[in-house]
């Protein structure tokens, strides 16, 4: 495992442009086959509880059929992890609150050969050729849970 992007990562603008939000992003390198976790750290202008930040989380992906909420208060599987994604189009996401920073910790979690690349590319020619968005894409991974 190694961090292969403290700061100044390329994906930050967009992070930020979407969001509204200052974010600190710090991505990391697992030798794996395949799989992305990336963290990033948004400090709050004003506190919010935990309730409000599943509204919020489940406002943002209430209408994107690839994107899960991952946040568990106990088992394996807690927060967004790679491995179960292997084999999927699905993006996980996930946050922790840390009140005494005023941060929130967004977490996300996919497969980058399906969800980063060829499954990005199939979905977007669905959209545009107006077919289902998740034509062909509806498979189950790789991993069993």
């Amino acid at each position: 495992m190694r961090l292969y992007a403290a700061e100044g990562h390329r994906h930050t603008a967009e992070i930020e442009q979407e969001t509204g939000l200052t974010v600190g992003l710090s991505c990391h390198a697992v030798e794996a086959v395949r799989g992305v976790l990336a963290t990033c750290h948004a400090f709050l202008a004003q506190p919010l509880s935990e309730k409000e930040l599943w509204r919020l989380y489940r406002q943002a992906y209430a209408s994107e059929p690839f994107v899960r909420i991952v946040k568990e208060a106990g088992g394996v599987y807690r927060m967004p992890e790679p491995k179960i994604l292997s084999g999927t189009n699905l993006c996980d996401v996930g946050f922790a609150l840390d009140e005494h920073a005023g941060r929130v910790v967004a977490v996300a979690a996919l497969d980058n050969l399906m969800k980063g690349a060829a499954g990005s590319a199939v979905q977007s020619m669905n959209l545009m050729s107006g077919y289902p968005e998740t034509l062909g894409l509806d498979f189950v991974g790789l991993h069993p849970i």
